[in-house]
């Protein structure tokens, strides 16, 4: 008497391929969609055309001039005009720091209310940037002193922001913008007046 034996098989598993299939398609697609909303934003960039910037450091007082022990204590006040040409991008300032610098040594920092900038417009921004105790080096602590006999320093102006473009309702991303200002020349004396700077825009 024979016997016979069946050999049972597992269920079928579903084809890798169609799931290498459907990541292949869906790796398409979002690439496509990268390339497309790519393509949009320079075309809109190249559309707009956005004009440069335009920064000047209009006027510029030193208050409170105390160096002693290389040690300094002040308040550097400027009125920066900031001024956006363009006719159809406003300008949305996230964050602003502002720096004054003397011979590559930061003497005072501040940082500037944020403030959207409308399409071709002039903003007036007023800094009050308070030296607090700042250690000097000797060097710098000696040249100070010197340009404060003469009656006027020569100085650097650095800012650096945070800001979106807008038209419409489209949104730039978050661009770095830094200004430098070089030289800012600042009168001890309040009867000697003061002369335009015009700065530098990186963007």
């Amino acid at each position: 008497m024979h016997t016979s034996t069946e050999t049972s098989h597992p269920p079928a598993q579903p084809s890798a391929t169609k799931h290498r299939g459907l990541f292949r398609c869906i790796a398409f697609f979002l690439l496509a969609l990268i390339v497309i909303v790519g393509i949009t934003v320079l075309v809109i960039w190249i559309v707009i055309k956005p004009k440069r910037l335009v920064y000047t450091i209009e006027d510029g007082s030193i208050q409170n001039f105390n160096l002693n022990n290389n040690h300094l204590n002040s308040t550097f006040n400027f009125l920066i005009r900031a001024h956006n040409p363009n006719g159809r991008a406003s300008i949305y300032y996230d964050s602003i720091e502002v720096s004054v610098v003397y011979d590559d040594q930061t003497l005072a920092f501040n940082t500037l209310e944020p403030f959207h900038q409308p399409t071709r417009n002039v903003t007036r921004l007023k800094t009050g940037i308070l030296a607090e105790n700042a250690a000097l080096s000797g060097s710098v602590s000696k040249d100070l002193r010197v340009e404060k006999a003469s009656g006027d320093v020569e100085l650097d102006v650095h800012l650096r922001a945070k800001i979106r473009f807008k038209v419409g309702i489209w949104k730039s991303g978050h661009r770095t913008l830094r200004i430098l200002c070089s030289p800012v020349t600042v009168h001890f004396s309040k009867s000697k007046g003061f002369q335009r700077t015009y700065c530098d825009i990186d963007l």
